[in-house]
């Protein structure tokens, strides 16, 4: 589209971190015109706004076997023992974990 037919402008309120952050993204892209980046974006370009609940949950769910894994390191140390019932859980835990990473994998594969 050539720049004659262009009549209508357009005002966009930033702030000056906003802004920085826009003006990066260009240098990374290699555009230096503002207004053929923002016209480009508002046409072309999309937001992925992801539902993180999950992968909090994961995280969650890995510090917990974390704390776990090095209280029975630490165990382990101070009386040379480990307990058969303690990796057990363990190992169930991380299995639980798995499938969870799986089933999120599976969701971002689908997204494409």
């Amino acid at each position: 589209m050539k720049s004659e037919q262009r009549k209508t402008m357009l005002h966009l309120y930033a702030s000056k971190q906003e802004t920085e952050m826009i003006r990066q993204r260009m240098a990374e892209l290699g555009i230096v015109s503002m207004s053929a980046y923002l016209r480009k974006m508002a046409i072309d370009g999309y937001i992925i706004q992801l539902d993180m609940t999950e992968i909090r949950e994961l995280t969650r769910l890995l510090s917990i076997c974390s704390n776990n894994l090095n209280q029975y390191v630490k165990r382990a140390n101070e009386t040379g023992r480990i307990y058969a019932a303690d990796i057990e859980d363990l190992s169930e835990r991380l299995i639980v974990i798995k499938n969870q990473v799986g089933k999120l994998l599976r969701q971002f594969a689908n997204m494409t």
